[in-house]
């Protein structure tokens, strides 16, 4: 059984500080890289700063499994070159108990990442997001909100805010019944959408036989301007607490939520990934070498493999977001695939 033993918070506490080292020194140079390239569009430094943060936070998820596996190699490296490995090995632990302390550590920082690191970085970069920096498609605006009554299609060419109101221009509306026939097609210079539904001063209203007719129009609906600046988020724009609420908001109105689920699940099941990582670094970690401790091929070694790795991962989140494979199997599959064949590699330098 798993214990916080002395030998236990020992291996932890290594484990955590050559972690903390690589982050350190990862971090540091993307802070100041980005830093130098972000001055010339800022007002001042503190602005600067401010916003590379803010990249630093959205480049974290990027370089964390990376930072695992290097800070594992770099915890075992220094274990073995201080002979502290051998008091480790002499207390009786085979690799696998040995290495429970750092695939622990690696949960708790995946943990710490989904739960507090993710809102926070969500939080700070989506702070100020108006319809002016969200990613249209074709460069128009496209809204479906589905019913068991009908559907109402909208498109737009801009879309803008005014108060807490949307506004679209040159939109153009469709409604469909409920067995999918068109019954009504609106077309308006400008369409207001509140939280009381869409409206138009001055519109041009086809009924189901093409007869146009222009009128002051209006429709309950269930969007919002809320709901429509969050359908044009990213999943990565999305906190990790807010995914399954606004996964069902989505849902509700027609909106396509694969790629949602896909980053869903990737926070969900960070700490396996994070576990997985750190099952490699402990693979390629193993030696009977105490002097002439070959750490420099064995880090060139594992960086490539981490390049492989992150190719496996896009590759399969890829399959995920496009409906190949279940968004769920995309997630889970890489870490595991990692995790049984490090644990082949380990069984079998252990048994030599």
């Amino acid at each position: 059984m798993f214990r916080l033993n002395i030998l236990t918070r020992f291996l932890m506490r290594r484990f955590f500080s050559g972690f903390g080292l690589v982050m350190l020194v990862v971090c540091g140079i993307i802070m100041a890289v980005t830093f130098v390239e972000r001055l010339p569009s800022n007002p001042n430094a503190i602005a600067a700063l401010t916003d590379a943060w803010i990249r630093l936070l959205e480049y974290v998820p990027l370089f964390l499994p990376l930072a695992v596996f290097m800070g594992t190699l770099l915890t075992a490296y220094n274990l073995t070159k201080s002979s502290e490995s051998v008091i480790v090995s002499s207390a009786g632990l085979s690799p696998y108990q040995s290495a429970r302390p750092f695939l622990v550590g690696a949960a708790l920082i995946g943990i710490f990442a989904t739960t507090v690191v993710n809102p926070y970085s969500v939080g700070v970069s989506t702070e100020n997001i108006t319809p002016d920096n969200l990613q249209l498609i074709d460069d128009e605006i496209w809204l479906r909100e589905g019913s068991e009554h009908g559907t109402i299609t909208l498109n737009a060419d801009t879309m803008t805010k005014s108060g807490d109101d949307l506004i679209f221009e040159n939109a153009t509306i469709f409604y469909q019944d409920s067995t999918f026939k068109a019954t009504q097609r609106i077309f308006a210079d400008k369409i207001t959408l509140s939280n009381s539904g869409l409206s138009a001063a001055n519109a041009i209203v086809w009924d189901s036989n093409g007869t146009p007719k222009k009128q002051k129009w209006e429709m309950q609906t269930l969007l919002n301007p809320q709901t429509v600046l969050d359908r044009y988020l990213q999943p990565d724009q999305i906190s990790f607490w807010a995914l399954p609420h606004f996964i069902k908001k989505m849902d509700a109105i027609g909106a396509p939520t694969r790629g949602h689920l896909v980053q869903f699940w990737t926070l969900l099941f960070l700490p396996l990934t994070m576990i997985a990582m750190a099952t490699l670094g402990v693979a390629f970690s193993q030696t009977k070498q105490r002097r002439n401790y070959s750490f420099g091929i064995k880090f060139s070694i594992g960086i490539i493999t981490c390049f492989a790795v992150y190719f496996l991962t896009n590759m399969f989140n890829a399959l995920g977001a496009t409906g190949v494979i279940p968004p769920l199997l995309a997630i889970i599959a890489p870490p595991l695939i990692i995790i049984a064949g490090a644990g082949l590699f380990i069984n079998s330098f252990d048994s030599i």
